[in-house]
């Protein structure tokens, strides 16, 4: 049975059953030839999903709206549907997705295009092929040179701190003392605010879920101390760029140097470890899900060669070890 036009109002629709599976739905116009045109070209794909499978009619632009309705990230996918939009999922090479990247972002840097272009359009067909629909794909992306980005210290905070104003100097403490993403800072309000129970309710992000954080002693006065203005958030910025150049003229009026809040996720990381939390417990408590991410890229090591020094200035408390093999019996003389 193929596929029979029927209006509805001012309104083509079409229904019918196309190799066993019952189809009906509306062609959205008003023009009798574009609703017959719509439904055969509907009723070809069916008849040729039926025998050559999905992955034979599945379009990157019908994979990209599963991948939006599925509620995934969709930061950077306009560019990329632009780009691909009715062409066949199976034509997509990784050789393609790579050309892509270097089209969409010509003068940006690897880095850039692998987290702009082939990240998010490996994770549209992916996810398509989670539901069987095509096969999945690997593109191997692009080297990037790994930048180090160096840690806040205790010391650099407190010299930020006296040349900061209020809100500048919370936010500040918080990311340092909690491992908050700047993002996930800027987004607390008042009410995830517990003074009491020293304690803030972490948002839920695209990057993480919800978490609670504990305040320590310092952090906990900063904030308590902070004017409560209306439709403001607790640490008053709403983005980052609206702190960019205060942000600036603390660190030169400081005379410190220079580093960008995300600095503070790595001296959280950083200074954990250095205290002796072990690296379970601090990716746990700064929100981190991957332990190896964790401290291939927040924990830093201390650069001084003269540390082993404390391999002398610690007791020994491993015992001798002790020999398996049973001690000879002696006569006696």
């Amino acid at each position: 049975m193929s596929l029979k036009l029927y209006e509805r109002g001012k309104v083509w629709h079409f229904r019918g059953t196309v190799a066993g599976r019952r189809i009906r739905r509306s062609a959205k116009t008003s023009d009798q030839a574009i609703a017959a045109r719509a439904a055969a070209e509907i009723e070809t794909r069916e008849w040729k999903c039926s025998f050559d499978g999905p992955q034979s009619v599945l379009t990157f632009a019908q994979a990209a709206i599963m991948y939006r309705k599925a509620g995934k990230p969709t930061r950077f996918l306009d560019r990329i549907e632009d780009h691909w939009k009715d062409t066949l999922v199976r034509d997509i090479k990784p050789s393609g997705i790579k050309q892509m990247a270097i089209t969409l972002y010509p003068s940006a840097s690897n880095a850039t295009r692998n987290r702009q272009g082939i990240i998010p359009c490996q994770a549209i067909i992916n996810h398509a092929a989670e539901s069987e629909l095509c096969p999945h794909i690997r593109v191997k992306r692009f080297k990037t040179e790994k930048k180090i980005r160096p840690p806040f210290t205790l010391e650099w905070i407190d010299a930020f701190c006296r040349h900061a104003p209020p809100h500048l100097e919370a936010l500040t403490l918080f990311i340092f003392a909690t491992g908050a993403r700047i993002s996930e800072a800027l987004a607390v309000q008042w009410e995830h605010v517990d003074l009491q129970a020293q304690t803030i309710l972490i948002p839920r992000s695209k990057l993480a879920e919800q978490r609670i954080v504990h305040l320590p002693p310092r952090v906990l006065a900063t904030i308590a101390n902070l004017p409560r203005l209306n439709n403001r958030p607790v640490f008053f910025y709403r983005k980052r760029c609206d702190f960019h150049n205060k942000w600036d003229a603390v660190i030169r009026a400081a005379g410190i140097k220079r580093m960008t809040p995300h600095s503070g996720r790595h001296g959280f990381a950083t200074t954990m470890l250095q205290n002796g939390k072990d690296p379970k417990t601090a990716a746990w408590l700064g929100g981190w899900k991957n332990i190896r991410l964790f401290m291939e890229t927040y924990a830093h090591a201390i650069e001084d060669i003269t540390l082993n020094e404390a391999i002398f200035d610690t007791p020994v408390t491993q015992r001798a070890p002790v020999s398996s093999r049973k001690p000879r019996k002696t006569g006696t003389s």
